[in-house]
């Protein structure tokens, strides 16, 4: 009869087998099955898939007969071991970084945490706890190393006051201390209608009457002078109570009346009167009546760079004032300052008056730059032209063009420069417009001048740079001819001013 096997595969030598060769089984039972099941251990090693063990026909050396079973390698997330469906323990030690459930092909099994051991039995149909109660009535008290921490069922403490902090009933924090007052109104009968009282030691129940004669306070309804009266809840009779007295001193009230305070026993009640009016007082009393006539609220906002204006809510008329930019003055050299560049025109303006409805939205702004002045000639009896200054304007409501650079001759005349500068652009698009027109110098004097500026000074009678325009729109001064001559002045930027009324 051939040998057998059991269910840890043990080999079981038939009868009259294996005469002569019998301890050599024997031996391999004794020595390697029976020890692997009772107190071996055996790795088993993760590839980032589940593991299946077997056990074969062979009392040799198999990982599935161990009793300790160390799993090692790499999970890659959670996985299965699945162990052969036989009764048997196994002190599983997960050493990999995911939980690894150990279970026959048929059951559900026990999740290993990762980094913890368990005990588990396989009883053939599925691996369950093999140990899920302690009885530290019989195995005496039950010491841990460590304090059982709060996820895990327990207080994370050894002592008490530390465990009501860390479950958060902290005495005096979380919880009412104890209070033998608290203790008293506890104890208390709950009747409908009774009060709670304190008598000098302890609290007490008392109906309303009774609370009310150990208060002092007797009956309501009889109180002082101006009684009072509860009737179903309401309270009447205050609103004639005096202000001394915590009332108002009115006995009604109108609907959107006012009641504004007098320096009296009583306040003034105000009627709003007529719509729109407004509350003024006279040091003694508040009157409602139409406000004081007046200009309204006024605003402006000047561009001195392109830009948008947004029109405001409840405006009611707008006030454009635009000037372009002023011409660049001439530059000149001669021997004898018979020749010169003349200045720059200054710029044309435009004022308009607009009703806010001719005005839809957002207004586009733009500003004109000054001319730049002529360069010196660099040769005899030459002049050079200034350049002439931008536009300005105000949408497509008023605009009003730069004046013109200024170029030519001068003349002299008893020993004095007079320049006839270029004629400015003309404003246009406004209800008064200001044209442009030809800039004028006297010796040193400004000339060039616009609506909002000064014109830049003739430089002279000695060779020298005609200087800048000064404010908005003005012309640049002319350089003086003689040599070695000169370059003329710059022309002042454009301006854009918008004021509205409300």
């Amino acid at each position: 009869m051939a040998s057998t096997y059991s269910d840890l595969k043990f080999e079981l030598i038939g009868t009259g087998e294996q005469s002569g060769t019998w301890g050599v089984t024997t031996n391999t039972n004794l020595g390697t099955a029976i020890e692997e099941a009772i107190t071996g251990s055996a790795d088993v090693t993760f590839a980032s898939a589940q593991v299946t063990l077997t056990l074969t026909d062979t009392n040799a050396t198999q990982i599935a007969r161990n009793l300790r079973l160390n799993l090692t390698g790499t999970s890659g997330g959670a996985q299965n071991l699945i162990v052969p469906a036989i009764q048997k323990f196994y002190l599983v030690n997960n050493g990999c970084a995911d939980a690894i459930t150990v279970k026959n092909s048929t059951g559900t099994g026990i999740a290993v945490p990762a980094g913890k051991a368990m005990l588990l039995f396989n009883d053939a149909t599925n691996v369950v706890d093999a140990v899920n109660h302690f009885n530290t009535a019989s195995v005496g008290t039950l010491t841990l190393t460590n304090a059982l921490a709060v996820a895990q069922g327990g207080t994370g403490a050894t002592d008490a006051g530390t465990a009501r902090t860390n479950l958060g009933l902290a005495i005096g924090t979380n919880v009412q201390a104890y209070d033998a007052g608290l203790t008293d109104i506890a104890g208390l009968a709950v009747t409908d209608g009774n009060i709670i009282v304190g008598d000098g030691t302890n609290w007490v129940a008392e109906s309303g009457a009774t609370a009310r004669t150990s208060l002092g306070l007797g009956s309501i309804a009889t109180q002082a002078s101006s009684s009072v009266t509860i009737t179903g809840g309401s309270i009447t009779g205050i609103t004639d109570l005096a202000v001394a007295d915590g009332g108002t001193g009115a006995s009604s009230f109108t609907a959107n009346n006012v009641l504004l305070g007098n320096g009296t026993s009583a306040f003034q009640v105000v009627d709003p009167g007529t719509s729109g009016n407004v509350l003024t007082s006279n040091g003694t009393t508040w009157t409602s009546a139409a406000a004081a006539g007046g200009g309204g609220d006024y605003a402006m906002q000047v561009f001195t760079s392109p830009g948008t204006w947004t029109k405001p809510a409840d405006v009611t008329a707008v006030k454009v004032t635009v000037v372009g930019g002023g011409g660049g003055g001439g530059g000149g050299r001669g021997d004898d300052g018979t020749r010169s560049g003349t200045p720059g025109g200054f710029a044309g303006s435009a004022i308009e008056y607009l009703d806010a409805p001719s005005v839809p939205g957002p207004v586009a702004v733009t500003v004109g730059g000054g001319g730049a002045g002529g360069p010196n000639p660099g040769s005899l009896n030459s002049v050079t032209s200034g350049s002439g200054g931008g536009t300005s304007s105000f949408g497509a409501f008023c605009s009003a063009s730069g004046g013109a650079g200024g170029t030519g001759e001068g003349i002299v005349s008893s020993g004095q420069f007079v320049q006839v500068g270029a004629a400015g652009g003309a404003g246009s698009g406004g209800s008064f417009n200001l044209s442009g027109s030809s800039g004028m110098g006297k010796g040193r004097t400004g000339h060039g001048w616009s609506l909002l500026s000064g014109g830049g000074s003739v430089s002279g009678p000695g060779p020298g740079n005609g200087t800048a325009a000064s404010g908005y729109g003005g012309g640049g001064g002319a350089a003086y001819a003689a040599f070695p001559g000169g370059s003329g002045g710059a022309g002042s930027p454009g301006i854009v001013i918008v004021e509205w009324w409300k």
